[in-house]
């Protein structure tokens, strides 16, 4: 169906009035006609351009601010990536400052305890020759006091025969001189028991007077030695608690542990004699018991000690560096696929000391597929411990090494991506978070 023009033009003229342009000349005069389509036509062009330029005004300013954020976005990200980890750089120097206080206040504590330890022992030894003293004092006081009674009832007797021969001396006064010299014998001898019991009686509150001030010093004596006992046992405690909570949070037999260190170390860690005390002492056996129940913690404190080093509880990198990748699932850096990752990252400069996290036996060393240069070392409670990718190997198997001994280097060896060390711990054959028992130590030294 053909297009009628007359009839839309009509249609427009209601709403679209025709419009006249007039081109003037010096001497003619002409117009140019706009009918309402021509009009419609050029208003829907302009329209549409119009339109058309707004749009992609738009679009090219949504991509160059889009551009811009994401550029800003990534700064802003990079940013406060490197500031947590100048955050957490400092964290850990801060935590290591207060390990390495702790350590020196612990060995500040040990040499006050070995300090007193002495002093009790010398306290202990005067104590002993105080309780000698004092009993034999008592036994002289005893005695002195037998001898004055002696004399007061020597001296009771001759009073008594003073008075019955001064009665027949009244009565028979002159009768003879025999009896004239009896009577000043017995004067002289009343005289001389006179003052022997005087002097007696003199020296019993003498010896009183000591025995009192002796049982004086006693008592001070034991005071101190109690004050004594309870620092050198509160120092015991602040030293015995941390140990033994590190291990028994990680699921270690300390019981078992502490045996079978014992059992190493019986040349320096036998039982504890308790103290001897004199059987004439005067003072209680508890202080006794008290001294050799510290001796013994003392030689608990040193057991666990020795056992931490027996387990994993130290850091296989000596020197700076910083964590990569942690223990569970993970996103594979080779093939890109979702891994579980059974150990600890840690990346540093190539050839970055690798050391022993504790005492034990290298089961193997050598290379191993994806591990690349690896060791793998025995430690005591069922644990092993795994240090892949290395980059030059230090040990050789059934070596025994120690704790924070140098095994290796640092290196890019195996299925690796770059120069790090991975850390592996299992317990009874299954790997379990290396990371918690690597800070455990935070908590001891």
């Amino acid at each position: 169906m053909p297009i009628n023009f007359a009839t839309i033009n009509s249609f427009l003229s209601n709403r679209i009035p025709e419009q006249r342009i007039y081109l003037r000349s010096d001497k003619t005069a002409r117009y140019v006609r706009l009918t309402p389509i021509i009009q419609t036509f050029a208003g829907t062009t302009f329209a549409l351009l119009f339109c058309w330029m707004v749009i992609a005004t738009v679009m090219l300013a949504v991509q160059a601010i889009s551009a811009k954020t994401d550029k800003e976005q990534a700064g802003v990200l990079q940013q406060a990536y490197e500031s947590r980890l100048e955050q957490l750089s400092n964290e850990r120097n801060k935590r290591s400052l207060e390990a390495q206080t702790s350590l020196e206040r612990f060995y500040i504590a040990l040499e006050q305890v070995s300090i007193q330890q002495s002093e009790l022992l010398e306290l202990e030894e005067q104590r002993r020759e105080l309780g000698k003293g004092l009993n034999i004092m008592q036994r002289k006081l005893q005695d002195a006091i037998k001898s004055r009674d002696n004399a007061i009832e020597i001296a009771n007797n001759l009073q008594n025969k003073f008075r019955t021969v001064s009665n027949e001396i009244n009565s028979e006064f002159g009768k003879s001189t025999d009896n004239k010299d009896t009577l000043a014998f017995l004067s002289n001898a009343l005289v001389r028991t006179s003052s022997e019991r005087d002097k007696l009686y003199k020296e019993t509150r003498t010896m009183e007077t000591q025995v009192e001030t002796l049982e004086l010093d006693t008592a001070l004596l034991q005071e101190r030695g109690n004050q004594i006992f309870n620092r050198l046992e509160e120092a015991v405690d602040i030293a015995l608690a941390p140990l033994s909570k590190v291990l028994n949070k990680k699921g270690i037999n300390t019981k078992s542990l502490v045996n079978e260190v014992r059992r190493g170390y019986s040349g320096t860690g036998g039982a504890i004699t308790p103290i001897e005390t004199s059987s004439e002492s005067v003072l209680h056996d508890h202080m006794s018991e008290r001294a050799s129940k510290v001796l013994r913690d003392l030689d608990e404190v040193s057991l666990l000690k020795l056992a931490i080093s027996k387990v994993p509880l130290g850091h296989p990198v000596a020197g700076s560096h910083r964590y990569t990748s942690g223990f569970g699932y993970r996103k594979d850096p080779v093939n890109g696929k979702r891994r579980m990752h059974n150990g600890t990252d840690l990346a540093a400069p190539l050839g970055t000391k690798i050391v022993a996290t504790g005492d034990g036996v290298v089961i193997f060393a050598g290379n191993n597929g994806g591990y690349g240069r690896l060791i793998k070392i025995r430690h005591s409670q069922g644990f092993i411990t795994y240090y892949a990718h290395l980059h030059k190997i230090n040990v050789k198997k059934g070596q025994k090494v120690l704790q924070g001994e140098k095994i290796g280097s640092m290196g890019n060896s195996g299925r690796s991506t770059g120069v790090h060390l991975h850390y592996e711990i299992r317990l009874g054959g299954k790997p379990i978070n290396a990371i918690n028992y690597m800070k455990a130590t935070k908590n001891v030294f």
